[in-house]
């Protein structure tokens, strides 16, 4: 479909409209960390980098940030495990109810995250009797973390052809074979597109952590919510907010980089796809069974 000259420039427009409506904000919390007066002005009165070392010297950001990387990485790894065994037998198998457990998958992430957090809070202390920790912030974080993962390998099955699959194991590969030289290759990119936007949904997450998390603990999103409101971290809490940009911009963007990648053997490539998966799968069975 083309588009005429008018509408090309109303689109244009609407695209520059969304852009700064997302990103100002950001800019003016950029330029704010650079602020140098000890009140918040606009515009700052004059510029410095001091609130930035010391918001590395701050002992309770950097247990936050520490604390912040712990749950985001617990909580990747849970989801990396829970949501490609879950998309596997989705996205492989036929059973009664495969839809309904898809939709109960996904469900988490589009319910709103106070609702899940008190729900969390509540089973955890009054049904389950657990004390609130860092681990049920993991477990929080993780119920919605598996629907980042599930989802970016559910599509990359759904894309990928399952016949070069049961070649490999028509022609003598077992399992483990199989799912090492065919399905593998096809799902790594995707794999490691969703782990890193968990890791991202993780490290970022505020509400359910609210409700999850123990006494005494911080995470960053916490701690920079809860300094706000202290005159004397003010300052440093516009610097802090910088470096969490930075850090969720990063996983965010090599997941943008990793699903560009289409990694996978589709029926398109069916050739060079049987060329190097297959053979590989049944090379390694032949050897175990020479062995």
């Amino acid at each position: 479909m083309r588009l005429s000259k008018q509408a090309k420039i109303v689109l244009r427009c609407c695209v520059g409209l969304v852009l700064a409506f997302v990103y100002i904000p950001l800019l003016v919390i950029a330029v704010e960390a650079f602020n140098s007066s000890k009140i918040l002005k606009w515009p700052p009165p004059g510029f410095t980098f001091s609130w930035f070392g010391k918001a590395f010297e701050s002992e309770s950001a950097r247990e936050a940030l520490i604390t912040s990387i712990e749950a985001g990485v617990v909580a990747m790894l849970i989801a990396i495990i829970l949501g490609t065994l879950i998309s596997l037998a989705v996205g492989r198998r036929k059973f009664f109810g495969r839809e309904t457990i898809s939709f109960l998958v996904v469900l988490p992430i589009a319910l709103p995250g106070i609702v899940t957090g008190v729900a969390l809070s509540n089973t955890f202390t009054q049904v389950l009797g657990i004390p609130l920790s860092l681990m049920t912030v993991i477990i929080g974080h993780a119920t919605f973390c598996i629907v980042v993962v599930y989802n970016n390998v559910v599509a990359r099955l759904r894309r990928t052809s399952g016949s070069f699959e049961e070649a490999s194991a028509d022609l003598g590969a077992d399992t483990w074979q199989t799912f090492r030289w065919v399905t593998w290759p096809s799902l790594r990119s995707a794999l490691g597109a969703g782990a890193l936007l968990a890791f991202a949904l993780s490290f970022d997450e505020i509400i359910v952590t609210t409700f999850t998390i123990g006494a005494g603990e911080e995470t960053l999103p916490i701690w920079i919510f809860r300094n706000l409101f202290r005159p004397k971290e003010l300052p440093i809490v516009p610097a802090v907010a910088v470096i969490l940009i930075i850090l969720s911009i990063i996983p965010v963007y090599l997941a943008h980089r990793l699903s560009t990648d289409d990694g996978g053997l589709t029926p398109g490539r069916g050739a060079a796809a049987r060329s190097t998966a297959a053979p590989a799968a049944i090379a390694e069975a032949e050897a175990t069974a020479a062995h």
